[in-house]
């Protein structure tokens, strides 16, 4: 496979990208903490957006994959500035837009920027707020003095190295919040959720889909699903809920 294209953005980062030409809407992956576009998800939805002639764009985060910077300098509003200058240099016309675990965030923070390019928005394992939610409510006194001593705390995680969690991160964080104002979605919303996700609670998936307003939202809970969400049976629930936010036949 060809290596990545390069996008600069104004505020200085590059963004390495892959993108598949093809029909509208353009279906757009966007990735978790941590995080890149060669994850499962990301890479089986292309294949499957190339098969069917439909347009595709995959990109890493700035301090995520083959970007620019390092994770420890960013923060949720660095990679919304990342994904709205992605979406708006490399795309053109309607979007659905696809967001995996804090890229389901991302992809609310977008929609609500940017109403009029989503024609729909897919989550999987959406952690909207959790630097707040997760994090910051979950903290101990020695976290917290760590936090003010150091800056940053190392945070243990159940699918890769332990994140290195920034004083930064928390308080751009609630600059970012989706979970306590209003949060208009006037297009189909399909979320997707595993009852053994350890990362995402059903809870969390539950609090967004009762708080957002939406004309047409509805959440699928799959028993025995983990966080990654990347089985077969996963990944076709995946295309399935593309599909029907676009009206079409698989």
């Amino acid at each position: 496979m060809a290596g990545p294209e390069f996008l600069d953005t104004e505020q200085g980062r590059k963004l390495a990208y892959h993108r598949t030409q093809g029909e509208g809407p353009t279906v757009v992956f966007l990735g978790g903490l941590k995080s890149d576009m060669e994850g499962t998800k990301a890479v089986h939805l292309e294949a499957w957006c190339a098969a069917r002639g439909q347009a595709f764009l995959r990109f890493d985060y700035s301090g995520h994959g083959e970007s620019s910077g390092t994770f420890e300098e960013g923060c949720i509003g660095d990679w919304a500035q990342d994904t709205a200058a992605a979406l708006s240099a490399l795309t053109t016309g309607p979007l659905v837009v696809v967001g995996s675990s804090m890229g389901g965030w991302q992809a609310l923070l977008y929609a609500r920027a940017h109403p009029e390019r989503v024609a729909g928005l897919v989550t999987i394992a959406a952690a909207p707020d959790f630097t707040e939610d997760g994090y910051a409510a979950s903290f101990t006194d020695a976290q917290w003095a760590a936090i003010e001593r150091d800056g940053q705390v190392e945070m243990p995680s159940d699918y890769m190295e332990p994140y290195i969690i920034t004083r930064r991160l928390i308080e751009d964080g609630r600059d970012n919040l989706v979970l306590r104002s209003p949060l208009p979605l006037p297009f189909p919303v399909r979320c997707l959720q595993g009852t053994d996700d350890s990362a995402v609670s059903t809870e969390t998936a539950v609090r967004l889909l009762e708080h957002a307003d939406s004309p047409d939202m509805r959440l699928a809970i799959v028993k025995g699903a983990d966080h990654r969400f990347s089985d077969r049976p996963c990944l076709g629930l995946i295309e399935e809920a593309i599909v029907d936010i676009m009206g079409l036949e698989t």
